[in-house]
């Protein structure tokens, strides 16, 4: 199991790459936890939701390995969700930008 602050640190080293996203997602992490990526008006903030109700554009619900090997590029996100390691909530044209943002940044 991933810990959460790993995690956040993962994605503020790609943060560069996720300032074009545009919008809220939240990660849900099956084992325990979430995560808040804020990318709305340019900045690209980061934080643990520790209610897991924060309002977001879209849900990805994964488990927090599945979400480590996603930032690192070790996780393809179609077969993650084809596979139904990943499941997403909300719009999933949101979900389609962040993976591409996720790749580029690989």
């Amino acid at each position: 199991m991933a810990e959460i602050d790993t995690l956040i640190a993962a994605m503020e080293d790609k943060s560069d790459a996720l300032e074009d996203l545009g919008y809220r997602v939240r990660f849900d992490m099956k084992d325990g936890g979430s995560i808040l990526l804020d990318a709305t008006d340019g900045n690209v903030e980061i934080e643990q939701d520790e209610t897991g109700e924060a309002e977001a554009d879209t849900v990805l619900i994964l488990s927090s390995d599945n979400l480590e090997k996603l930032i690192n590029g070790k996780l393809n996100p179609m077969l993650a969700f084809s596979t139904g390691r990943l499941k997403v909530r909300g719009s999933q044209g949101v979900a389609l930008k962040l993976a591409s943002l996720l790749e580029e940044a690989s």
